[in-house]
């Protein structure tokens, strides 16, 4: 008996143990394979998942009220143009900006106010890092392109600035525009851009840079849409910027008192200026209207509570009268 009972608890260790060493061998995946072949088909369809929902560039997210860049930066879709404001005046329209849920500047060494802008954006609460300022470089800073970069970022009194464009073409400007590249080397600029160029600028500038430009930014209004303008700059991954978009000087009430837009907005119950920048915001160009008034600011950041229509999109292109109002 003693004998037996020997027989039958090795017998059990034996069962035990070696069930032991294939439940060991089956948990631990062999040192050749790779992840993909451990990964459980619910493993997959969740990477995949992850891999659709990235986003692309050029893409609005109008959640976030932002365009991813190809720069890797987001920038938000509408905002400010000091263009014209002096001082006192940029520092009330910033303010109101940025207390509205603005956080999109433009200025440039042209408009004379870079500054102020600076001065207003040190001077708020909202973090540094949440605000997007693009200034511009003019032609006649394109000889010494690197000192106008640090010129500007000593005049704002910033430790970087998110963009800075090329304000048209003009003689050095590819230069110029290595000299941006740099800029974004030494971790001085974010983003770099272009203003006022179009299809054969672009074209025959783009060859001789190395960096694309993360925005073009032009002249857009319903009576000057660049419908032949705005899809190719969007196929280089490029994001659109429109400046006027009511128009410019001499023109705002016409284009305002339009009998299309006006009663486009009497339907949403808007005004005619929220109907233009939210047909740009549909087309994928991002808007920078100006203003000095504290209410038509605030007015024009509230672009998401109504939607145009495929019919009301069409009736907005139909007023393209190619009827440029500025020289650039």
């Amino acid at each position: 008996m003693r004998r037996l009972g020997t027989i039958v608890f090795t017998v059990c260790m034996i069962t035990v143990l070696t069930a032991c060493g294939l439940k060991s061998a089956e948990s631990v995946p062999d040192s050749e394979s790779s992840y993909d072949d451990v990964n459980t088909d619910s493993d997959i369809e969740s990477m995949e998942l992850t891999e659709s929902e990235e986003r692309a560039v050029g893409e609005f997210d109008f959640e976030t009220k932002t365009v991813l860049l190809n720069s890797g930066y987001e920038m938000p879709i509408m905002g400010l143009g000091t263009y014209s404001l002096t001082d006192e005046e940029c520092a009330v329209s910033i303010a109101a900006l940025l207390e509205a849920g603005g956080r999109l500047i433009d200025t440039a060494y042209m408009y004379g106010n870079e500054a102020a802008v600076g001065q207003a954006v040190r001077d708020s609460d909202v973090p540094r890092k949440e605000i997007f300022v693009i200034t511009k470089l003019y032609p006649t800073q394109y000889d010494n392109a690197a000192e106008a970069i640090d010129e500007a970022l000593k005049k704002m009194g910033l430790d970087y600035i998110d963009m800075i464009l090329l304000h048209h073409p003009g003689d050095g400007d590819v230069e110029a525009y290595l000299a941006l590249e740099q800029a974004v080397a030494d971790g001085k600029v974010h983003s770099i851009g272009l203003s006022n160029w179009y299809v054969e600028e672009l074209e025959e500038f783009l060859p001789q840079v190395n960096i694309t430009p993360a925005l073009v930014q032009n002249e857009i209004h319903p009576y000057y849409q660049e419908n032949d303008v705005i899809p190719y700059i969007q196929s280089l991954g490029i994001v659109v910027q429109g400046w006027y978009p009511f128009g410019g000087r001499g023109y705002t009430s016409e284009l305002l008192g339009d009998e299309t837009i006006t009663a486009i907005a009497e339907s949403h119950g808007v005004s005619a200026a929220q109907v233009i920048l939210r047909w740009n915001l549909q087309k994928g160009v991002v808007v920078i209207p100006g203003s000095s008034n504290p209410e038509h600011i605030r007015e024009n950041l509230e672009l998401f509570d109504f939607e145009l229509t495929d019919e009301e999109m069409a009736q907005m292109n139909a007023l393209d009268r190619n009827e440029k109002h500025d020289w650039y």
